[in-house]
């Protein structure tokens, strides 16, 4: 995968803004950046997170009661810490933070329930060809620097929705939507969203990992230049 920037993105859904906001903001510390108008009374509070962006999706309308998506938790590198510190934001997202290398973190980590361990080893290895980290036994994969983790949890639901509360999906920058997008279909991924144009902004599609979790695969402009 010809990577545009060597970290995912996590993106998020929430009605209750301004609880998540001072969290997000004061108790784990990221600066906020800029916001995004997304349409359909949806805007985009976007943070810096180590490099990546943390999207925080507010929706002006009652988002859908959905059962959780397949990523559960979002680690966090921070310096100066001996162990694991466990926070839960007022949604009820888990995020740890983490002394920089555990798990192979250096940077951040999201981790995945999951129904079948063997599909997503295939997924990530074969669909998306990303690197795993041997040390955990192939539960582990990186992209750029961020480590995507996922551990077998049979009652998982699958196909979850992609608006809902919660984190619902990760983006992966890259230099060719539309290339990228073809080759991880013919590679046994499963669509979610055709390629599309969001202005001068972005080209992005969606794809699905075998228990339908969304991931955006995006080609902006100011990582790329011209979408054409």
């Amino acid at each position: 995968m010809d990577l545009a920037k060597p970290r995912i993105d996590i993106g998020l859904f929430t009605n209750d803004l301004e609880p998540m906001l001072d969290f997000w903001q004061n108790e784990v510390g990221l600066p906020f950046d800029h916001l995004l108008p997304l349409g359909g009374g949806m805007r985009q509070h976007r943070h810096e997170l180590l490099g990546s962006v943390l999207k925080i999706n507010h929706a002006k309308n009652p988002l859908p009661e959905e059962p959780p998506s397949g990523y559960r938790e979002l680690l966090i590198a921070r310096e100066g810490l001996l162990g694991p510190k466990r926070l839960t934001d007022p949604d009820g997202n888990r995020v740890t933070l983490v002394p920089p290398g555990a798990h192979g973190i250096e940077r951040i980590g999201i981790r995945l329930a999951v129904r079948d361990v063997a599909a997503h080893r295939r997924f990530y290895a074969v669909a998306l060809g990303l690197p795993d980290l041997p040390e955990r036994g192939g539960l582990s994969f990186l992209c750029g620097d961020s480590v995507i983790l996922f551990d077998e949890a049979p009652g998982v639901e699958g196909g979850p929705p992609l608006e809902g509360k919660g984190f619902r999906y990760i983006t992966i920058q890259i230099r060719n939507v539309d290339e990228e997008h073809t080759r991880i279909l013919a590679r046994g991924g499963m669509e979610g969203r055709a390629p599309q144009t969001l202005g001068k902004v972005a080209r992005i599609s969606f794809v699905c990992d075998p228990d339908g979790n969304w991931i955006e695969m995006s080609q902006r402009a100011s990582l790329t230049g011209a979408l054409d």
